[in-house]
């Protein structure tokens, strides 16, 4: 807008703009922007053109905001704090911009006692068809903003209306936009004076609140004149009568909602109003830019002028309406006229209500989409701003994926699925219980404002001088804690982390040894406190430091993470633990790493705590609500995930760099739990070494988690490979280690989403629990007769036994080990995964040994491979195995012990525990007709797993 800077009070002879306030008309501005309130640009238009009011729309300040300079400086501010949303950060500099064009403008409410000087905020437009929160919103800007002279904008739509009545009347400013019919405009009308009428009746003032009424007028023609145009294309034989009325119905519409304000403003209940000091409700004229350009630049200025008007002007029609614009009294000009041209419009089939309840739809999507764009931009700028803080993530896919995982992205944007989530709707997923599960999209905050009870425990951890921590759980409970662990190592002054979760008895026996009891801190860690490992390794080792601390001392070196009311509680207070700190019931266990079940053992290890939950933060709110689908990282990484599973392309293969490898083990339990049921799911498959593009078959999405600051050059040479090749790449980058907890949340909220994409509840674990179930049925069964239920082998082979249930015993040949696991690995078809299920002591050896077997079968087959220990697979892939895709083929490896641990108070072994988890994994693995073979190992086991190693990789390919 070109402005000329005056001297203050002089005006300018001649000036269309200030002619318009001869006719009752005030000149407002639809547009807004720092730089031109900063630079004296709007004070300048309201001391030249007497201009009396500012407009903005997400249009608007996405132009200003996504793609200018003025706020970076405010941008960088709010975006280094890491703990605003891109939402957060648009409205706080929106607002910023509001409150200093309302100052710029409230010289002119002052002198037009409150009728003009207004600057308009919008509502939410993703609230368009939602009353109740569209009233919150109004009366939380309001709140906010803080101005006499704001006006916040309610759309027309039937469901705000009621919002602008109540609105009005709470005594807020409301621009009433979006309106296009006649029809619309008398709810709307009848909405301001009913609240009105509300306030007054409680003896409030209504003096001080005023209203416009937002028409718009161009794009009605510009639909009904296209429906003119074409029917004129085709020689309409009513071609005379159509172009009549080319370029007129706009205008006509508009004069008849005037001449109903008219009417109701002469009535005897806007009397009694205006007797109270009402101000009116004045009709606003927007979209008044001419389309058309057959058509005056100024028509829909110089056409809509009268008394108790507003026409609110884009800056290039402000422009021209000043250069050439002639202002005369058109509004009440003709009105037979316009009756004609709206009856011709009927006649003639144009569909005038038609037209306007689309515009009105339309108006309310494109509205969205703008704040979408908007939004987006700010997003785009904050990860640009954040740079090395926030990690960022780069997607290599190939056509056909990239083209679903866009429409994909697009249908949520559409959806508002993203604030659906945060919204805790559960028919993003199945509509059960899944509102009941999503706390954890809170807990960062939630544990941020608690951080005084962690650290108070971290300082008493050191002070207290352990040497050791030996954290016993399982699944959830362990898995985010054992990444801490394996990344951070020991932090100076502070004990080492150690995490059990083995029933193995030469593997509870190790650590027993690896530890001093007499100075180590135990945190028995279980959500429910009923899970069946936990308690007995609590057993177990609260025996044990009793026996080096004595019954005084013991109950002070151990530590409960449970939730509330727990059975572990009830345990925890029993034996005088030193602290009980709570969990979330309603956070599943795989959840739950950022919540105390991992922010306990983070504190007693010595980590930083801000540090850590502030960068988390970060990425928390990068996958807010606020940002769209396209900028979310999380729906991004989520979207690529679910859609590629179905496509075929299900198999999730997790690479990370050697400094932050163990992440890789928390990403199994997370994904499989969250997704593998109803025969859907992610397959995760995590540790297996990178090979050629060719031994990869179409069932692979590789995504590769990249410590930044310690690179593994391979690593990076063998994805770009296959990227290259075609296969679809996630590459993530982490800017340090702490950095991994942006990764705990990305993760968390991605599988939310794969699991909404494909279908499925994203929060419950059925086969997990049925395994459980099985296993205290043998359990049970030991501990009343001594002994666990017989069993016998289909085949043996020396110091082999095979066993099966008859259906894949009929399958199978048992003569040798040699040929059953031919007979096994005959039936792996193309994108099936083999999944190596070993019940043995998991130590450097036997990881070792599971690696070279899987990557045997692997290079043989073209196959996934999964190499797990149980029973700690249980409580992670177990559920994915069981309840997922039936493509799997399972390779169970049992062994005799060579010693045993008693579980004090129980009749049963660590052993006999183990055993029956073992059994009742491959009974629920058989009745859901998976292909499932188990070898049990007798005597010596490094001389067994050998033997059995040569035989994988001799029969895998024959």
């Amino acid at each position: 807008m070109n402005v000329v800077q005056k001297t203050p009070g002089a005006q300018e002879a001649g000036n269309p703009l200030q002619t318009l306030e001869k006719f009752g008309q005030s000149p407002w501005l639809d547009f807004i922007q720092r730089s031109f309130v900063q630079n004296g640009s709007l004070a300048g238009l309201v001391e030249k053109d007497r201009l009396k009011g500012v407009t903005s729309n997400p249009a608007i300040f996405e132009k200003a905001m996504g793609h200018g300079t003025d706020y970076d400086d405010q941008f960088k501010a709010l975006a280094s704090k890491g703990n605003a949303t891109a939402s957060d950060i648009y409205e706080t500099m929106a607002i910023d911009d509001i409150r200093e064009a309302t100052g710029v403008l409230k010289p002119v409410w002052d002198e037009t006692k409150g009728l003009d000087g207004y600057v308009s905020l919008e509502v939410s437009p993703y609230l368009g068809m939602r009353t109740d929160e569209t009233i919150a919103e109004a009366k939380r800007l309001w709140k906010t903003v803080d101005r006499p002279n704001l006006m916040v904008k309610i759309p027309g739509t039937e469901p705000g209306v009621p919002a602008v009545r109540a609105a009005i009347a709470d005594g807020i400013n409301v621009n009433v936009t979006l309106l296009f019919s006649l029809d619309a405009y008398k709810k709307v009308l009848e909405a301001y004076i009913s609240g009105l009428e509300e306030r007054h009746g409680k003896g409030l003032d209504i003096s001080h609140i005023a209203s416009v009424a937002s028409f718009f007028v161009s794009r009605i023609d510009g639909l009904i004149d296209k429906k003119i145009d074409d029917r004129l294309a085709k020689n309409d034989p009513e071609s005379a009568a159509l172009k009549a009325v080319r370029g007129k119905v706009a205008i006509a519409n508009a004069k008849m909602a005037y001449q109903h304000y008219l009417e109701v403003s002469r009535s005897e209940r806007w009397q009694t109003l205006l007797k109270a000091k009402a101000n009116p409700q004045r009709l606003l004229w927007a979209s008044t830019g001419t389309k058309d350009k057959a058509y005056s630049d100024v028509l829909y200025v110089e056409e809509l002028i009268g008394a108790d008007t507003v026409n609110t002007m884009p800056p290039a029609t402000m422009d021209a309406f000043r250069d050439h614009g002639m202002a005369r009294n058109s509004l009440t000009e003709d009105i037979e006229g316009a009756k004609h041209v709206l009856a011709e419009a009927d006649r003639l089939g144009l569909d005038l209500p038609g037209v306007t309840s689309k515009l009105v739809a339309d108006g309310v999507s494109a509205f969205a989409d703008s704040f979408d764009q908007l939004l987006g931009a700010v997003a785009a700028k904050q990860v640009a701003l954040a740079g090395a803080r926030l990690n960022s993530a780069k997607i290599s896919l190939p056509s056909d994926l990239d083209e679903a995982v866009k429409a994909s992205l697009d249908a949520w944007r559409k959806d508002g699925t993203v604030r659906r989530i945060w919204e805790r709707d559960a028919s993003v997923w199945t509509g059960k219980d899944e509102a009941d599960w999503l706390i954890w999209l809170d807990i960062i905050d939630e544990r941020i404002s608690h951080i005084d009870e962690l650290t108070s425990f971290q300082r008493e951890v050191k002070e207290r001088g352990f040497s050791d921590i030996l954290l016993l759980g399982m699944g959830g409970s362990s898995l985010g804690p054992e990444v801490l662990a394996e990344t951070f190592g020991k932090r100076g002054g502070y004990p080492t982390l150690h995490v059990l979760d083995s029933t193995d008895p030469q593997q509870v026996k190790a650590f027993e040894n690896k530890v001093d009891l007499a100075s180590t801190l135990f945190i028995v860690s279980s959500k429910s406190g009923g899970t069946l490992e936990p308690n007995i390794l609590k057993a177990y080792f609260f025996e044990a430091a009793r026996r080096a601390v004595g019954d005084d001392k013991v109950g002070s070196h151990f530590v409960a993470v449970t939730d509330p009311g727990s059975h572990m509680e009830e345990v925890a207070k029993s034996d005088r633990f030193w602290k009980i700190f709570h969990g979330q019931k309603q956070i599943g266990g795989r959840y739950s790493v950022l919540s105390n079940f991992g922010l306990v053992p983070a504190a007693a290890m010595g980590l930083d705590l801000h540090e850590f939950l502030e960068s988390g933060q970060r990425m928390a709110y990068a996958c807010g609500s606020g940002t769209p689908p396209l900028q979310n990282p999380g729906v991004q990484l989520g979207t690529v995930l679910g859609v590629a599973a179905k496509h075929g392309r299900d198999k999730v293969t997790i690479v990370a760099s050697p400094a932050i490898y163990d992440l890789g083990a928390w990403l199994e339990q997370l994904m499989a739990e969250s997704t593998g049921k109803n025969g859907l799911g992610l397959i995760p498959i995590d540790g297996e070494t990178l090979a050629p593009p060719e031994h990869y078959g179409h069932d692979r999405v590789f995504a590769y988690l990249r410590l930044s600051d310690a690179p593994d050059a391979a690593q990076d040479k063998a994805i770009e490979v296959l990227q290259q090749a075609g296969h679809p790449v996630v590459s993530i980058t982490i800017g340090s280690p702490v950095q991994i907890v942006q990764e705990f949340f990305r993760w968390e909220f991605a599988t939310a989403v794969a699991g909404a994409i494909i279908g499925i509840n994203a929060f419950d674990q059925p086969d997990v629990e049925a395994s459980k179930i099985e296993t205290r049925k043998l359990t049970d069964a030991y501990s009343k007769s001594g002994s666990l239920p017989q069993e016998t082998p289909f085949g043996r082979d020396g110091d082999f036994s095979f066993f099966a249930d008859p259906t894949n015993a009929k399958a199978l040949d048992g003569s040798s080990l040699n040929a059953v696991l031919k007979s096994q690995f005959g039936r792996v078809k193309a994108g099936d995964y083999v999944a190596l299920l070993a019940y043995i002591q998991r130590d450097t050896e036997t990881r070792q040994w599971i690696q070279t077997a899987r990557l045997a079968i692997r290079d043989a087959k073209k196959v996934a491979t999964a190499a797990e220990f149980g029973p700690r697979f249980l409580h992670s892939t177990g559920q994915a195995y069981k309840g997922g895709p039936a493509s799997g083929v399972f390779l169970q490896i049992t062994a005799d012990d060579v010693a045993d641990l008693s579980v004090p108070g129980e009749k049963y072994s660590f052993g006999v525990v183990k055993a029956a988890q073992a059994r009742g994994d491959f009974d629920v693995l058989a009745e859901r007709g998976r292909r499932a073979l188990r070898v049990h190992i007798h005597g010596n086991l490094a001389a067994g797993l050998e033997r059995l190693g040569q035989a994988i990789a001799s029969e895998a390919a024959a």
